[in-house]
């Protein structure tokens, strides 16, 4: 990694500044998918189930089609096939024909759509929603994942009512991997004797549908000081962004254009592919200002394939607006976990033991991966001595589930703080002390085992957090007074530690430096609000030594050559895409030495690149970067982008060659080392007041 500026150095990293989109976002300028408007539009309105599961037997659509200003209606038979996917090692993964699609004959959620109309406004569009007669058969239904494993429950769906993940075929050394093949649909019921343990209030313990361990859970039980044994649930949360997923899409010589929301830009490309049925190649995608996403619309949404699918069938843009209340149904959720932890801790404070039971309130369609990450997630984060984790996750017909910040490790840790504030009163041992005793460090290990072997994290620094909050906040001075009482109102201070995954790895960086002496950076990173799209690559212009003024980032539109990246989501973007840009910089500085050492005679290592300028060290000639990139483009080749590295994505390839030829291009494939899993760690502290009498609180400090 050449030139890599001492932590203490730092010019810009870690620094304050004004981003590319503040002046648009204050003064309104931004433009969100709903703000674009086209020649000829079109809008179209949803027809919504009013049942939470039912069949659609017919559907009379003749008198809206009979309505002067009606272009057209959408209906699922009108869809492309679910289509496979091809992750970034080529992997293939089979296409889930039960996940969720834009419309359905069969809803299986109250407010699922059904068709769409197409019409020269929404007012004649919702009048023909209202003139078209569809026939439902009600078919069961249940809202409660528990409800659904009793004895003769409902089913959320005609085939099933729980996700089976199907075990990957072995591979011998040297194969491809085979396509991964999506969950299995099985019925599972609980028995009777199983759901005595709901007249206690705990949550029975039935059979479940996956299991992993580590270490003799019976003896770290048995042996224990103190055992908990507690029942939570979390609650289903709607992410409720703030832009709803609006939609509007035209065609233009056999491309499809599509505004819409996402979380990340360049992968949404090929889900819209994926969606549409047509090649990545025919997607333009522009989105540069997406109002929230929280997990929700990782690659956009499935149903943007309504407006893009009527703009086909009417050759004309047509927008898809909408409303709050449909983004309640279609917007998706946090699922909701039913949880029994069964802890046991030394006299210390130390977890012997955890046995941990969760069953996921799935909604009835993709599989999601709360439930499995709760478990990975209290494992890292508190290093229990043996650990046991089961789950079961199970459909039901509410709204669609995915992921939302943390997902899993929020709902695990919101279960397990409790029982370790619960334990520390019971064991007369400090808050802070019991968790620090627990906190992973260096590189600790989790979740089952793998080949014989728990995985790692790379590092863990939460024992070093928890002193030093504990320093700020003054915990010791403050804890003395918690519980006293001033007339109805109590205050005290609590502690709690949280985790999550904190990045990938394996994607690009592009940028080109041109004659201009300025530096155009490509970033496929979503706007989402985070500013992630434009943080990532301050580390262009603190490794080259230039002001961040001189860097130009284009963002938020695929037409405008940008690089393969990662998905934002599950807190992987600033750790992946600042290894991207770090490597793509690492490239642009070794050409650029390679053109001094050229010109100017020397090795390349002779070198050194600051202040917008290579130059040899310890002094002597040297040139700016703006004159290094007219000697580019004169040398082509590797140094101007006609030539590029054989391991960045086809994506990449793409974008690169479309600039090649304008300047020094930097362009890799991040290919750092990477020992572990990297996680994210946070201590928090907080002071509250509590009205006993009324319930009344105030969050009085935080840190």
């Amino acid at each position: 990694m050449p030139n890599v500026t001492p932590p203490n150095k730092y010019k810009l990293i870690g620094k304050n500044y004004t981003t590319g989109d503040l002046y648009a976002k204050v003064t309104g300028k931004a433009k969100y998918a709903e703000d674009y408007r086209a020649d000829g539009m079109l809008f179209c309105k949803l027809a919504l189930s009013p049942m939470p599961h039912a069949r659609v037997r017919s559907i009379d659509a003749r008198a809206a089609l009979a309505m002067p200003g009606v272009k057209a209606i959408l209906t699922a038979n009108d869809l492309p096939p679910a289509a496979n996917s091809i992750n970034d090692n080529g992997n293939v993964i089979l296409a889930n024909p039960r996940g969720f699609q834009a419309l359905t004959n069969e809803p299986l959620f109250q407010g699922q759509p059904i068709l769409a109309v197409a019409a020269i406004d929404e007012l004649t569009a919702a009048e023909a929603i209202e003139k078209i007669k569809i026939d439902l058969e009600p078919l069961p239904f249940v809202v409660d994942p528990l409800v659904s494993l009793r004895p003769g429950g409902p089913n959320a769906r005609t085939d099933g009512n729980v996700w089976v993940r199907v075990p990957p075929t072995p591979v011998k050394p040297g194969e491809k991997p085979p396509a991964a093949t999506p969950p299995a649909l099985h019925t599972l019921k609980w028995t009777s004797e199983d759901f005595e343990e709901a007249k206690a209030g705990r949550l029975p313990l039935g059979k479940s549908t996956e299991e992993w361990h580590v270490g003799d859970i019976d003896a770290g039980l048995k042996n224990a000081a103190l055992v908990l044994d507690e029942t939570f649930v979390t609650p289903n949360t709607s992410h409720q962004c703030l832009e709803t997923r609006s939609t509007m899409a035209y065609w233009q010589n056999g491309k499809v254009y599509v505004h819409t929301g996402t979380q990340s830009t360049a992968q949404t490309v090929p889900a819209i592919a994926r969606w549409l049925g047509i090649d990545v190649s025919n997607v333009v995608f522009i989105s540069e200002y997406t109002g929230g996403g929280f997990g929700s619309k990782i690659t956009g949404d499935i149903t943007l394939v309504i407006p893009a699918l009527l703009a086909k069938k009417t050759g004309a843009p047509v927008m898809m607006r909408i409303s709050r209340e449909e983004e309640n149904y279609i917007g998706r959720a946090r699922p909701s976990l039913h949880g029994r932890m069964k802890v046991g801790f030394s006299k210390e404070g130390r977890i012997t033991a955890l046995d941990m039971y969760v069953v996921c309130d799935n909604g009835p369609y993709d599989m999601v991966g709360d439930a499995f990450s709760s478990g990975r997630i209290v494992s890292v984060l508190y290093q229990p001595q043996a650990m046991r984790w089961r789950g079961v996750t199970v459909l039901t017909n509410t709204p669609p589930r995915t992921s939302q910040s943390s997902p899993g490790g929020m709902q695990g840790i919101a279960i397990m703080e409790p029982v370790l504030a619960k334990a520390a009163r019971k064991l007369g041992v400090d808050q802070v002390a019991l968790r620090r005793m627990n906190a992973p460090e260096g590189k600790a290990p989790f979740g089952p085992l793998v080949a014989g072997k728990q995985q790692y994290a790379t590092s863990a620094f939460i024992k070093e957090a928890l002193d030093r909050g504990a320093e700020q906040f003054k915990w010791n001075e403050r804890k003395v007074n918690t519980g006293k009482r001033n007339g109805s109102k109590v205050r005290g201070v609590g502690v709690s530690i949280s985790s999550y995954s904190g990045g990938t790895v394996g994607f690009d960086g592009l940028f080109v430096i041109k004659p201009d002496g300025r530096v155009y950076i490509q970033s496929g990173v979503g706007n989402l609000g985070t500013e992630s799209w434009t943080d990532v690559h301050r580390v262009v212009a603190e490794l080259l030594g230039i002001p961040w003024e001189k860097c130009d980032v284009t963002w938020g539109n695929t037409s405008k050559n940008l690089p393969w990246t990662c998905p934002s989501g599950g807190s992987q973007t600033t750790h992946a895409m600042t290894r991207a840009a770090h490597a793509a910089t690492s490239d642009a500085i070794l050409k650029l030495q390679q053109i001094a050492a050229k010109d100017l005679g020397g090795k390349p290592e002779d070198y050194v690149v600051a202040n917008e300028r290579v130059s040899r060290k310890g002094g002597g000639a040297g040139m700016t970067l703006a004159h290094a990139a007219q000697r580019a483009i004169q040398l082509g080749g590797v140094y101007d982008g006609h030539e590029l590295p054989p391991d960045v994505n086809k994506f990449t390839v793409v974008s690169a060659t479309a600039l090649a030829g304008q300047g020094l291009m930097g362009v890799a494939k991040d290919k750092y080392p990477h020992d572990g899993n990297t996680f994210s760690f946070v201590a928090t502290f907080a002071e509250v007041e509590a009205d006993v009498e009324t319930g009344q609180y105030r969050i009085l400090d935080f840190l």
